[in-house]
């Protein structure tokens, strides 16, 4: 069993990372992104971000689509702890990997992203909500401006030890 956790703010890079992590570990992407009711996709359109009520479900949802499988890796923001540990109810085998960036970094890339529901003006209130793992989570710290290549490499040894 392989259990992966890509996790961090919107801009982050996750989705990109995770796709190439599962494909270098022979495991199936899953975007939680894509596991969004229309409801969250359009509350988020609008400017507001997501309530802890309409968190719940959906993290539900995504912890639940990673226990059916034997190998994978899901890109999902899971900024809180409280989060993180709601996944951990569905896999308690979870691993985190996550590339630390700032907000600086992550606006501009945003300011090249196109076509996403997520607005860069909720990139601050992604800030806020932020809490980094903790090292009880046991978490694969990543310098978030390492290229695709060298993320990729240092994930994957990390989660070989």
């Amino acid at each position: 069993m392989l259990r992966v956790l890509v996790m961090g703010v919107s801009g982050g890079g996750k989705s990109t990372l995770g796709r190439a992590l599962a494909e270098r570990l022979g495991a199936e992407f899953v975007d939680a992104d894509d596991l969004h009711p229309q409801a969250n996709i359009d509350h988020m359109k609008s400017g507001q971000p997501l309530t802890d009520e309409m968190r719940w479900p959906w993290l539900d949802v995504c912890g639940n689509e990673m226990k059916r499988m034997d190998r994978v890796v899901l890109a999902c923001s899971a900024l809180k702890r409280s989060y993180r540990d709601r996944l951990r109810d569905c896999v308690p085998d979870l691993q985190i990997v996550y590339p630390e960036l700032t907000q600086e970094i992550v606006a501009a890339r945003l300011a090249l992203r196109q076509d996403h529901f997520m607005p860069t003006s909720l990139l601050a209130s992604q800030f806020d909500t932020l809490e980094p793992p903790t090292s009880d989570e046991n978490p694969i710290l990543l310098d978030g401006t390492l290229d695709l290549a060298a993320s990729i490499d240092a994930a994957t040894q990390a989660l070989s030890e």
